[in-house]
This record gives structure tokens, C-alpha cells and sequence, in this order.
């Protein structure tokens, strides 16, 4: 099992930044994905960026030149700064973190409660 805990989420005003962390826990393997999905308002959920053990890094095309994703291997902690933020951005920020592998019993796949981030005046 695998836990989560997010953190920095809130409310800030557009073309301020926050920074969100997430921390996983528990029986963890290398070679894992961790990142960050987001679900606006009265919409599906979408990937916001995503970071790879190798820290090979995926962005989705609204947050790109505004948000960075990073991760500490050694702390199990994925982070997602985000800049420039607009109104557009608040939704509830979801953690992922995943293990990809050929045999299912090494994989596995766990998602954090989220946190709320809000940009409005």
C-alpha cells in the first residue's frame, strides 16, 4: 500500500504562483511515475504534467512556459510550481502515482485526495 499526502493548495490571485507537494509513503518501488491531474469545475479530469523516475517530464499544452514538475527520489516527493496563474487553472489537483510493469504483480497505481487551488480576484 501506498499513501499520499498533498499540500499548497489555496487561493491566490491570476499572475501569482503556488507551489503543491506531494508526498508518497508506504511500500514504494523504483521506476515509478508521479504527477499531477487536475479536474475544473464541471469537467472531466486532465493531466497537468507528469515526471518519470528518469525525471523525463510531460506538460500539458495550457500549462506549458507556466507550471514546472520536478520530483526528489530520495524523499518520494513530486512538486508542481505554478506561475502565471489564471482563473482558468482552479480546480481540484490531484496527485498520481504510478508503477508500470509487464507483470501485474509489480505494478500499481494510487491517487492523492487533492487539494483545492482557486485563482480569483
Amino acid at each position: 500500500q501506498v499513501q499520499l499526502v498533498e499540500s499548497g493548495g489555496g487561493l491566490v490571485q491570476p499572475g501569482g504562483s503556488l507551489r503543491l507537494s506531494c508526498t508518497a509513503s508506504g511500500s514504494i518501488l523504483s521506476n515509478n511515475v508521479m504527477g499531477w491531474y487536475r479536474q475544473p469545475p464541471g469537467k472531466e479530469r486532465e493531466l497537468v504534467a507528469s515526471i518519470t523516475a528518469d525525471y523525463i517530464t510531460n506538460y500539458a499544452d495550457s500549462v506549458k512556459g507556466r507550471f514546472t514538475v520536478s520530483r526528489e527520489n530520495a524523499k518520494n516527493t513530486v512538486y508542481l510550481q505554478m506561475n502565471s496563474l489564471k482563473p482558468e487553472d482552479t480546480a481540484v489537483y490531484y496527485c498520481r502515482h504510478r508503477r508500470p510493469a509487464y507483470m501485474r504483480q509489480y505494478q500499481y497505481d494510487y491517487w492523492g485526495q487533492g487539494t483545492q487551488v482557486t485563482v480569483s480576484t
